[in-house]
Protein backbone atom coordinates (compact mmCIF):
# COMPACT_ATOMS: atom_id res chain seq x y z
CA UNK A 1 0.00 0.00 0.00
CA UNK A 2 2.95 2.58 0.42
CA UNK A 3 4.56 1.51 -2.48
CA UNK A 4 1.01 2.78 -4.20
CA UNK A 5 1.23 6.09 -2.62
CA UNK A 6 4.63 6.62 -3.39
CA UNK A 7 3.72 6.17 -6.78
CA UNK A 8 0.48 7.98 -6.89
CA UNK A 9 2.32 11.07 -5.13
CA UNK A 10 5.26 10.78 -8.15
CA UNK A 11 2.55 10.89 -10.65
CA UNK A 12 0.67 13.75 -9.38
CA UNK A 13 4.17 15.59 -8.74
CA UNK A 14 5.21 15.21 -12.26
CA UNK A 15 1.83 16.36 -13.74
CA UNK A 16 1.79 19.98 -11.92
CA UNK A 17 4.28 21.33 -14.63
CA UNK A 18 1.84 20.15 -17.24
CA UNK A 19 -0.99 22.33 -15.42
CA UNK A 20 1.36 24.94 -15.24
CA UNK A 21 2.34 25.44 -18.64
CA UNK A 22 -1.21 26.25 -20.11
CA UNK A 23 -2.30 29.53 -19.36
CA UNK A 24 -6.20 29.80 -18.08
CA UNK A 25 -8.06 31.42 -20.01
CA UNK A 26 -12.37 32.47 -19.39
CA UNK A 27 -14.04 29.80 -21.69
CA UNK A 28 -16.80 31.54 -24.27
CA UNK A 29 -18.74 28.76 -25.48
CA UNK A 30 -22.06 29.07 -25.44
CA UNK A 31 -25.31 27.21 -27.45
CA UNK A 32 -25.94 27.83 -29.84
CA UNK A 33 -22.91 29.88 -30.48
CA UNK A 34 -21.61 32.77 -29.58
CA UNK A 35 -21.09 34.69 -33.40
CA UNK A 36 -22.30 33.57 -36.94
CA UNK A 37 -22.15 35.14 -39.86
CA UNK A 38 -23.29 34.88 -43.57
CA UNK A 39 -21.32 36.63 -46.37
CA UNK A 40 -21.75 36.46 -50.56
CA UNK A 41 -18.21 35.54 -51.53
CA UNK A 42 -17.75 37.57 -54.67
CA UNK A 43 -19.75 40.74 -53.57
CA UNK A 44 -18.77 40.96 -49.67
CA UNK A 45 -23.06 41.68 -48.98
CA UNK A 46 -23.64 40.38 -45.44
CA UNK A 47 -26.55 37.84 -45.75
CA UNK A 48 -26.85 37.14 -41.65
CA UNK A 49 -25.18 38.65 -39.02
CA UNK A 50 -25.49 37.93 -35.14
CA UNK A 51 -23.36 39.02 -32.80
CA UNK A 52 -20.26 39.32 -35.70
CA UNK A 53 -18.18 41.54 -34.18
CA UNK A 54 -17.80 39.43 -30.96
CA UNK A 55 -14.63 38.67 -29.69
CA UNK A 56 -13.49 34.92 -30.01
CA UNK A 57 -10.75 32.80 -29.90
CA UNK A 58 -10.54 30.98 -33.49
CA UNK A 59 -8.71 27.92 -32.32
CA UNK A 60 -7.49 26.05 -35.09
CA UNK A 61 -9.25 28.06 -38.03
CA UNK A 62 -6.44 30.68 -37.30
CA UNK A 63 -4.30 28.06 -39.53
CA UNK A 64 -6.40 29.92 -42.39
CA UNK A 65 -4.54 32.82 -42.05
CA UNK A 66 -1.02 30.17 -42.25
CA UNK A 67 -2.38 28.91 -45.20
CA UNK A 68 -2.84 32.48 -46.83
CA UNK A 69 0.75 33.50 -45.79
CA UNK A 70 2.20 29.93 -47.22
CA UNK A 71 -0.05 30.48 -50.98
CA UNK A 72 0.98 34.11 -50.37
CA UNK A 73 4.75 33.21 -50.38
CA UNK A 74 3.99 30.73 -53.36
CA UNK A 75 2.66 33.16 -55.54
CA UNK A 76 5.83 35.49 -54.91
CA UNK A 77 8.34 32.69 -56.11
CA UNK A 78 9.73 32.57 -52.28
CA UNK A 79 8.57 29.06 -51.55
CA UNK A 80 8.07 25.78 -53.93
CA UNK A 81 5.76 23.10 -53.26
CA UNK A 82 8.62 21.02 -53.98
CA UNK A 83 10.98 22.07 -51.35
CA UNK A 84 11.76 20.19 -48.57
CA UNK A 85 10.99 21.26 -44.92
CA UNK A 86 13.27 19.69 -42.13
CA UNK A 87 11.42 18.88 -39.00
CA UNK A 88 12.66 20.82 -35.89
CA UNK A 89 12.62 20.05 -32.67
CA UNK A 90 10.21 22.01 -31.77
CA UNK A 91 7.78 21.08 -33.81
CA UNK A 92 8.65 17.20 -32.81
CA UNK A 93 7.38 18.32 -29.30
CA UNK A 94 4.25 20.41 -30.69
CA UNK A 95 1.38 18.61 -29.41
CA UNK A 96 -2.66 18.03 -30.02
CA UNK A 97 -3.68 17.11 -33.52
CA UNK A 98 -0.54 16.08 -35.54
CA UNK A 99 1.45 13.75 -38.04
CA UNK A 100 3.98 13.06 -35.48
CA UNK A 101 6.62 14.89 -37.12
CA UNK A 102 9.71 13.42 -36.24
CA UNK A 103 13.37 15.00 -36.73
CA UNK A 104 15.18 12.62 -38.24
CA UNK A 105 12.12 13.70 -40.96
CA UNK A 106 11.64 16.26 -43.53
CA UNK A 107 8.40 16.46 -45.86
CA UNK A 108 8.14 18.92 -48.57
CA UNK A 109 5.61 22.12 -48.29
CA UNK A 110 2.93 20.11 -49.92
CA UNK A 111 3.07 17.13 -47.88
CA UNK A 112 3.08 19.58 -44.57
CA UNK A 113 0.50 21.78 -46.43
CA UNK A 114 -2.11 19.04 -46.97
CA UNK A 115 -1.48 17.81 -43.12
CA UNK A 116 -1.94 21.52 -41.96
CA UNK A 117 -5.44 21.25 -43.56
CA UNK A 118 -6.74 17.96 -43.78
CA UNK A 119 -5.33 16.62 -40.75
CA UNK A 120 -5.33 20.06 -38.72
CA UNK A 121 -1.55 18.98 -37.78
CA UNK A 122 -0.18 21.52 -35.39
CA UNK A 123 3.60 20.13 -35.83
CA UNK A 124 3.55 20.49 -39.41
CA UNK A 125 2.12 24.33 -38.59
CA UNK A 126 5.40 24.65 -36.68
CA UNK A 127 7.57 23.19 -39.08
CA UNK A 128 6.42 25.12 -41.94
CA UNK A 129 6.59 28.51 -39.84
CA UNK A 130 10.38 27.40 -38.76
CA UNK A 131 11.25 26.85 -42.10
CA UNK A 132 10.26 30.44 -43.64
CA UNK A 133 10.40 32.92 -41.34
CA UNK A 134 13.18 31.44 -39.20
CA UNK A 135 10.82 30.84 -35.65
CA UNK A 136 7.27 30.55 -34.84
CA UNK A 137 7.49 34.19 -33.48
CA UNK A 138 9.23 35.45 -36.80
CA UNK A 139 5.98 33.48 -38.84
CA UNK A 140 3.04 35.09 -36.21
CA UNK A 141 4.42 38.59 -37.38
CA UNK A 142 4.07 37.92 -40.89
CA UNK A 143 0.25 36.29 -40.24
CA UNK A 144 -0.66 39.64 -37.73
CA UNK A 145 0.68 41.50 -40.90
CA UNK A 146 -1.28 40.01 -43.12
CA UNK A 147 -4.01 40.43 -40.66
CA UNK A 148 -3.44 44.14 -40.63
CA UNK A 149 -3.15 44.74 -44.41
CA UNK A 150 -6.31 43.08 -44.73
CA UNK A 151 -8.23 45.50 -42.42
CA UNK A 152 -8.72 42.58 -39.98
CA UNK A 153 -9.11 45.35 -37.29
CA UNK A 154 -9.86 43.11 -34.02
CA UNK A 155 -7.74 40.34 -35.28
CA UNK A 156 -4.59 39.42 -33.48
CA UNK A 157 -2.41 36.35 -33.55
CA UNK A 158 -0.15 34.88 -30.90
CA UNK A 159 0.76 31.58 -32.44
CA UNK A 160 0.90 29.52 -35.59
CA UNK A 161 -1.43 26.48 -34.44
CA UNK A 162 -4.35 27.87 -32.30
CA UNK A 163 -3.51 25.87 -28.99
CA UNK A 164 -4.59 27.40 -25.82
CA UNK A 165 -1.86 30.21 -24.93
CA UNK A 166 1.26 28.70 -22.82
CA UNK A 167 2.28 30.35 -19.56
CA UNK A 168 2.52 33.89 -20.17
CA UNK A 169 0.99 33.90 -23.50
CA UNK A 170 -2.11 35.81 -24.80
CA UNK A 171 -4.83 33.93 -26.48
CA UNK A 172 -5.09 34.00 -30.44
CA UNK A 173 -8.28 36.53 -30.97
CA UNK A 174 -10.30 37.29 -33.89
CA UNK A 175 -14.04 37.86 -35.10
CA UNK A 176 -16.56 36.36 -37.09
CA UNK A 177 -16.55 39.10 -39.09
CA UNK A 178 -12.98 39.27 -39.58
CA UNK A 179 -12.27 35.73 -40.87
CA UNK A 180 -14.84 36.34 -43.36
CA UNK A 181 -12.16 38.97 -45.13
CA UNK A 182 -9.87 36.29 -44.67
CA UNK A 183 -12.29 33.54 -46.24
CA UNK A 184 -13.11 35.99 -49.01
CA UNK A 185 -9.36 36.38 -49.50
CA UNK A 186 -8.83 32.99 -49.87
CA UNK A 187 -11.66 31.78 -51.88
CA UNK A 188 -9.97 34.02 -54.37
CA UNK A 189 -7.21 31.54 -54.88
CA UNK A 190 -7.75 28.14 -56.67
CA UNK A 191 -5.64 26.55 -55.10
CA UNK A 192 -7.07 26.73 -51.53
CA UNK A 193 -9.86 24.55 -52.36
CA UNK A 194 -7.52 21.79 -53.30
CA UNK A 195 -6.00 21.54 -49.63
CA UNK A 196 -9.69 22.47 -47.91
CA UNK A 197 -11.54 20.32 -49.88
CA UNK A 198 -9.80 17.28 -49.73
CA UNK A 199 -11.59 14.41 -47.59
CA UNK A 200 -8.59 12.12 -46.61
CA UNK A 201 -5.26 11.76 -47.74
CA UNK A 202 -2.43 9.54 -46.95
CA UNK A 203 0.56 11.11 -44.90
CA UNK A 204 4.45 9.37 -44.73
CA UNK A 205 4.16 6.70 -47.92
CA UNK A 206 0.63 6.37 -46.83
CA UNK A 207 1.37 4.97 -43.43
CA UNK A 208 -1.06 7.25 -41.72
CA UNK A 209 -4.36 8.43 -42.90
CA UNK A 210 -5.55 11.80 -42.71
CA UNK A 211 -9.65 12.72 -42.15
CA UNK A 212 -10.88 16.08 -42.49
CA UNK A 213 -12.46 17.61 -39.42
CA UNK A 214 -14.47 19.29 -41.36
CA UNK A 215 -18.22 17.21 -41.77
CA UNK A 216 -19.94 19.42 -44.17
CA UNK A 217 -17.49 18.16 -47.11
CA UNK A 218 -19.66 15.31 -47.20
CA UNK A 219 -22.99 16.99 -45.78
CA UNK A 220 -23.24 19.88 -47.99
CA UNK A 221 -23.49 20.29 -51.77
CA UNK A 222 -20.90 21.99 -53.36
CA UNK A 223 -19.07 22.13 -50.07
CA UNK A 224 -14.94 22.73 -50.36
CA UNK A 225 -13.72 23.93 -47.23
CA UNK A 226 -12.43 25.50 -45.27
CA UNK A 227 -11.68 24.91 -41.14
CA UNK A 228 -13.09 23.64 -37.97
CA UNK A 229 -11.01 24.62 -34.65
CA UNK A 230 -11.72 23.66 -31.38
CA UNK A 231 -10.28 23.51 -27.92
CA UNK A 232 -12.64 23.63 -24.56
CA UNK A 233 -12.39 27.51 -23.65
CA UNK A 234 -12.99 28.58 -27.19
CA UNK A 235 -15.71 25.67 -28.03
CA UNK A 236 -16.30 24.69 -31.83
CA UNK A 237 -15.83 27.03 -34.73
CA UNK A 238 -15.68 26.46 -38.29
CA UNK A 239 -15.82 28.54 -41.16
CA UNK A 240 -17.47 26.94 -44.02
CA UNK A 241 -18.14 27.62 -47.63
CA UNK A 242 -19.81 25.88 -50.55
CA UNK A 243 -20.64 26.78 -54.53
CA UNK A 244 -23.33 26.16 -56.25
CA UNK A 245 -24.75 27.69 -59.69
CA UNK A 246 -21.69 30.38 -59.79
CA UNK A 247 -22.54 31.54 -56.37
CA UNK A 248 -20.05 30.71 -53.15
CA UNK A 249 -21.32 31.25 -49.47
CA UNK A 250 -19.08 31.99 -46.48
CA UNK A 251 -20.69 30.72 -43.37
CA UNK A 252 -18.99 31.69 -40.36
CA UNK A 253 -20.36 30.13 -36.84
CA UNK A 254 -18.05 30.81 -33.88
CA UNK A 255 -18.06 29.18 -30.04
CA UNK A 256 -20.60 26.51 -30.33
CA UNK A 257 -20.67 24.57 -27.02
CA UNK A 258 -21.45 21.23 -29.26
CA UNK A 259 -19.57 20.07 -32.41
CA UNK A 260 -23.26 18.78 -34.22
CA UNK A 261 -24.68 21.86 -33.27
CA UNK A 262 -22.34 24.31 -34.91
CA UNK A 263 -22.20 22.01 -37.82
CA UNK A 264 -26.29 22.34 -37.90
CA UNK A 265 -25.82 25.97 -38.07
CA UNK A 266 -23.27 26.28 -40.29
CA UNK A 267 -25.78 24.31 -42.67
CA UNK A 268 -28.73 25.72 -42.26
CA UNK A 269 -26.76 29.16 -42.58
CA UNK A 270 -25.25 28.27 -45.78
CA UNK A 271 -28.81 26.90 -47.21
CA UNK A 272 -30.32 30.80 -45.94
CA UNK A 273 -27.22 32.37 -48.00
CA UNK A 274 -28.32 30.20 -51.35
CA UNK A 275 -31.99 31.19 -50.64
CA UNK A 276 -30.98 35.09 -51.03
CA UNK A 277 -28.69 34.92 -53.63
CA UNK A 278 -29.37 33.92 -57.57
CA UNK A 279 -27.18 31.79 -59.48
CA UNK A 280 -25.44 33.65 -60.85
CA UNK A 281 -22.83 33.18 -64.51
CA UNK A 282 -19.28 31.73 -63.45
CA UNK A 283 -17.33 34.08 -64.96
CA UNK A 284 -18.49 37.46 -63.17
CA UNK A 285 -16.35 38.37 -60.55
CA UNK A 286 -16.40 41.14 -57.87
CA UNK A 287 -14.81 44.39 -57.42
CA UNK A 288 -15.64 45.36 -54.53
CA UNK A 289 -13.84 45.60 -51.43
CA UNK A 290 -12.79 42.87 -49.16
CA UNK A 291 -14.53 44.00 -45.90
CA UNK A 292 -18.10 43.02 -46.01
CA UNK A 293 -20.22 46.07 -44.29
CA UNK A 294 -22.26 45.47 -41.50
CA UNK A 295 -25.58 45.39 -42.13
CA UNK A 296 -28.69 44.27 -40.50
CA UNK A 297 -29.74 40.75 -41.90
CA UNK A 298 -31.60 40.49 -44.90
CA UNK A 299 -33.25 36.89 -43.81
CA UNK A 300 -33.14 35.94 -39.98
CA UNK A 301 -32.47 31.53 -39.96
CA UNK A 302 -35.96 29.74 -39.44
CA UNK A 303 -34.89 29.16 -35.57
CA UNK A 304 -35.23 31.53 -33.19
CA UNK A 305 -32.04 33.49 -33.10
CA UNK A 306 -29.65 33.38 -29.87
CA UNK A 307 -29.24 36.02 -27.80
CA UNK A 308 -26.09 38.52 -28.56
CA UNK A 309 -23.06 36.55 -26.79
CA UNK A 310 -20.45 38.32 -24.60
CA UNK A 311 -17.89 40.62 -26.19
CA UNK A 312 -14.93 39.02 -24.99
CA UNK A 313 -16.39 36.82 -22.60
CA UNK A 314 -16.46 39.03 -19.37
CA UNK A 315 -19.21 37.64 -17.60
CA UNK A 316 -18.21 34.22 -17.34
CA UNK A 317 -15.89 33.18 -14.23
CA UNK A 318 -12.00 31.36 -15.67
CA UNK A 319 -11.61 28.09 -15.24
CA UNK A 320 -8.40 25.98 -15.37
CA UNK A 321 -6.41 26.37 -18.25
CA UNK A 322 -8.04 24.41 -21.34
CA UNK A 323 -6.58 20.82 -22.28
CA UNK A 324 -3.68 21.45 -24.67
CA UNK A 325 -5.31 19.56 -28.05
CA UNK A 326 -5.71 21.41 -31.41
CA UNK A 327 -8.03 21.04 -33.98
CA UNK A 328 -10.63 18.74 -32.83
CA UNK A 329 -8.40 16.59 -31.46
CA UNK A 330 -10.50 15.85 -28.14
CA UNK A 331 -13.54 15.95 -30.20
CA UNK A 332 -15.21 12.29 -31.03
CA UNK A 333 -14.59 12.87 -34.45
CA UNK A 334 -10.79 13.34 -34.10
CA UNK A 335 -8.23 10.61 -36.13
CA UNK A 336 -6.77 8.35 -34.02
CA UNK A 337 -2.69 8.97 -32.84
CA UNK A 338 -0.76 5.83 -33.36
CA UNK A 339 0.68 4.07 -30.63
CA UNK A 340 3.93 5.75 -30.99
CA UNK A 341 2.46 9.01 -30.89
CA UNK A 342 4.40 11.91 -28.98
CA UNK A 343 1.57 14.41 -27.95
CA UNK A 344 0.81 15.85 -24.75
CA UNK A 345 -2.03 16.99 -22.82
CA UNK A 346 -4.38 15.74 -20.11
CA UNK A 347 -5.36 13.31 -22.04
CA UNK A 348 -2.47 11.35 -22.14
CA UNK A 349 -1.79 12.05 -19.05
CA UNK A 350 -4.81 10.45 -17.51
CA UNK A 351 -4.65 7.81 -19.57
CA UNK A 352 -1.48 7.39 -18.17
CA UNK A 353 -2.18 7.36 -14.99
CA UNK A 354 -4.90 4.93 -15.57
CA UNK A 355 -2.98 2.57 -17.54
CA UNK A 356 -0.04 2.53 -14.79
CA UNK A 357 -2.88 1.97 -12.35
CA UNK A 358 -4.60 -1.04 -13.74
CA UNK A 359 -1.44 -2.45 -13.67
CA UNK A 360 -0.32 -2.18 -10.58
CA UNK A 361 -3.62 -3.76 -9.45
CA UNK A 362 -2.62 -6.81 -11.61
CA UNK A 363 0.44 -7.13 -10.11
CA UNK A 364 -0.91 -6.75 -6.44
CA UNK A 365 -3.76 -9.39 -7.27
CA UNK A 366 -1.02 -11.66 -9.19
CA UNK A 367 1.39 -11.10 -6.28
CA UNK A 368 -1.49 -12.21 -4.08
CA UNK A 369 -2.50 -15.41 -5.53
CA UNK A 370 0.99 -16.36 -5.93
CA UNK A 371 1.65 -16.01 -2.36
CA UNK A 372 -1.75 -18.01 -1.34
CA UNK A 373 -0.78 -20.68 -3.71
CA UNK A 374 3.01 -21.41 -2.41
CA UNK A 375 1.24 -21.47 1.36
CA UNK A 376 -1.04 -24.07 0.30
CA UNK A 377 1.98 -25.94 -0.93
CA UNK A 378 3.85 -25.48 1.78
CA UNK A 379 0.96 -27.03 4.32
CA UNK A 380 0.07 -30.04 1.87
CA UNK A 381 4.22 -30.59 2.42
CA UNK A 382 3.81 -30.63 6.33
CA UNK A 383 1.25 -32.69 5.84
CA UNK A 384 2.43 -35.69 4.20
CA UNK A 385 5.65 -35.46 6.61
Amino acid sequence: MQRFVLCLLILLLTAAPVWAARNPIPPINKSPYVSALVVDADTGNVLFEDNADARVYPASVLKLMVLYVLLDRLDQGLLKLDEMVPVTVEAYKTGGSQVYLDPKEQFTVEELLYALMVQSANDAAVALASHVAGSKEGFVALMNQKAEALGMKSTRFHSVHGLPPSEGQEPDVTTARDLAILCRELAKRPDTFKYTGTKSRGFRNDTFMMYNHNKLLTQVPGSDGFKTGYYQAAGFSIAATAKRGGVRIISLVMGSADRKERDAKAMELLGKGFSQVPPRPETITAATPATPAASPPATAPAATPPAAGPTFATDTQPTPAAQAEGEDASAPDAAPAPTTAKGSGWGSFFIGLGVGFALFLAFFVAAGILMKKRSKSSGRFNRSA
